[in-house]
């Protein structure tokens, strides 16, 4: 809180997470989960608050399903001689609150086990999201379970905060239907599809109501309700209602209606609005902007390679059947765990008196799973007289990704065709020195060797992949070829060469993005990317900060899909 102890007083997003945390704190099964975003002091506070006003259990990282539901205790197993049960975290803090820290990196087998212990009212939890990015969050799977979203990002840091977890939402009736109509409609007016927000919200306005001490939800705890459970999930804007003429009589009455039936309606439309109006007003600056440019905010990170399996490094999985060889490692406890419950009956099977039996079926391997690195290859068209502007731009758009090498694990690599070759001038790097040293002085001017540029552009990307990396293709061209895949000027072969290189890469499934830069962009740029079966940008007059922007949508568009 704040030195002066009002929690009225600290700006709103501040205010709203601890308004959630104590609406939360009254019924946590019943809201499920609540997501506290940023590493902030107040954050800490508040989780701090809860744990003081609830039941807690903090959730180790990287748990197993062993942990999590309960299995077999090795060590006792082996010193009774009989298989001894352990309780699960989630059957030890059953009717809590379970604390998940860094949400956001939570394996998705594990998001599944809580998802479904939040369907049997099993737990409520609280995720603890320490992304960097709006586009990085905790699984969905969890997140459309989740009554509340708070954003305590940049939030100042506060002093004691308490919450008093008392009163029972039993205390207030239930919604009204003028009530549920009202939630329902601001719903449906922010874009928010499912049901379960408008369950939360109902929920949340008769907390409200308890907070208040009040019997009924009156249109303030309805207000309240769907500014912590609506606006944070809104996809669009409230759509703009056109004022009448001055000179347009009034619509005639519905001759059907009575009069009370008349007063209903308005008295509902007039609270729909006015939810509608404090909501749009509550929702965050940036979902703003991006909302009135039409574009809701991507889930999913930009620029990291694709997940792969891997036996030796990054994130631990679940331990899974099989032999240590080849470089797999044993996991020995998982191993025990499986060996364990049939030791009785190998004894008696083999009169052996040995103190535990393991026999090929139980061996156990790790498992990790880890992400490529993305290398971002960029083919230029340097040939013509916009070669300078296009170079330009290309030049640009590298240096500003590998700005980004180091958060995004990405790499980036140029290629150049103009006149009858494609040469490779940057190979794939992170370093930026390195790369504003080569590419100081760039060759321009010429014909079209776009099969050739396509064709380096492929054998690149195999080279990437054959490192166990993740290749990308941004071809930066006007598709207007007039050079042959063997260097010689002939529009109708480069046509058909094109055309085959561009098939080749389409038929290895490589992630390719065509930028039209022509001036003009004609049908050439789209049938490219046609026959690449990759997306086409046209970008006539794109500088370096546009082009990047635009391929760090794409990519996180590829992520998303």
């Amino acid at each position: 809180m704040n030195p002066g102890g009002d929690p009225a007083s600290v700006a709103d997003p501040a205010h709203d997470a601890l308004l959630a945390a104590r609406l939360f704190s009254l019924a946590p099964l019943s809201f499920g989960a609540i997501v506290l975003r940023g590493v902030t002091p107040a954050r800490d506070a508040l989780v701090s608050a809860i744990g003081d006003a609830l039941p807690c259990r903090r959730l180790p990282g990287h748990v197993d399903d062993e942990r999590l539901l309960g299995g077999i205790d090795i060590a006792a197993s082996l010193a009774a001689g009989k298989p001894i049960a352990t309780t699960g975290i989630l059957a030890e803090a059953a009717g809590g609150v379970l604390i998940v820290p860094m949400a956001e990196r939570l394996d998705e087998s594990v998001a599944g086990r809580l998802a479904q212990a939040l369907d049997d009212c099993q737990v409520a939890l609280v995720l603890l999201d320490d992304s960097r990015e709006v586009e990085d969050a905790p699984p969905a799977s969890l997140r459309e379970r989740a009554a509340f979203q708070c954003d305590l990002t940049g939030s100042r840091e506060w002093g004691d905060v308490a919450i008093v977890a008392a009163g029972d939402l039993s205390m207030v009736a239930g919604l009204e239907d003028n009530a549920l109509k009202a939630l329902a409609g601001t719903a449906s007016a922010l874009g928010v599809a499912s049901l379960r927000p408008l369950l939360f919200a109902g929920e949340a306005a008769r907390a409200h109501a308890v907070l208040n001490q009040r019997d009924v939800a009156e249109r303030g705890d309805l207000e309240a309700a769907a500014k912590l459970v609506l606006a944070p999930l809104a996809t669009q804007l409230p759509p703009a209602e056109p004022e009448p003429p001055e000179d347009q009589p009034p619509p005639p009455p519905d001759p059907s209606d009575t009069p009370s039936d008349s007063e209903d309606k308005d008295r509902d439309q007039t609270l729909e609005d006015l939810m509608v109006e404090a909501v749009t007003a509550s929702i965050p600056a940036d979902l703003l902007a991006q909302l009135v440019k039409g574009n809701a905010p991507k889930r999913g990170g930009a620029g990291s390679g694709q997940k792969r399996k891997s036996g030796l490094r990054g994130k631990p999985l679940g331990a899974r059947p099989g032999m240590p060889r080849g470089g797999a490692r044993l996991a020995l406890i998982d191993t025990l765990r499986a060996a364990v419950p049939w030791q009785s009956v190998r004894r008696r099977e083999s009169g052996s008196d040995a103190p535990i039996i393991v026999r090929k079926d139980d061996l156990r391997v790790r498992r990790f799973e880890e992400k490529a690195a993305r290398v971002t290859i960029f083919a230029v068209d340097a040939s013509g007289s916009a070669a300078a502007a296009r170079l330009a731009e290309a030049k640009g758009a590298v240096e500003l990704m590998l700005a980004q090498a180091y958060v995004t694990r990405s790499e980036v690599a140029l290629i150049a065709f103009r006149g009858n070759t494609a040469e490779m001038l940057l190979p794939p790097t992170r370093s930026l020195t390195r790369a504003r040293r080569a590419l100081a002085e760039l060759p321009g001017g010429g014909g079209t060797p776009l099969a050739m540029g396509l064709n380096a552009a492929r054998e690149a990307a195999d080279a990437v992949a054959a490192r166990g990396r993740t290749p990308s293709l941004v071809v930066l061209t006007d598709g207007r070829a007039n050079i042959d895949a063997d260097g010689q000027p002939s529009r109708k072969q480069a046509g058909e060469d094109a055309e085959a290189a561009a098939k080749a890469i389409a038929r290895a499934g490589l992630d390719a993005l065509v930028v039209d830069i022509s001036a003009r962009p004609g049908r050439e740029g789209p049938e490219l990317a046609a026959a690449m079966a990759a997306r086409y940008l046209a970008l006539p007059r794109a500088d370096a900060k546009a082009l990047h922007k635009a391929i760090s949508a794409v990519d996180a568009a590829k992520v998303t899909a």
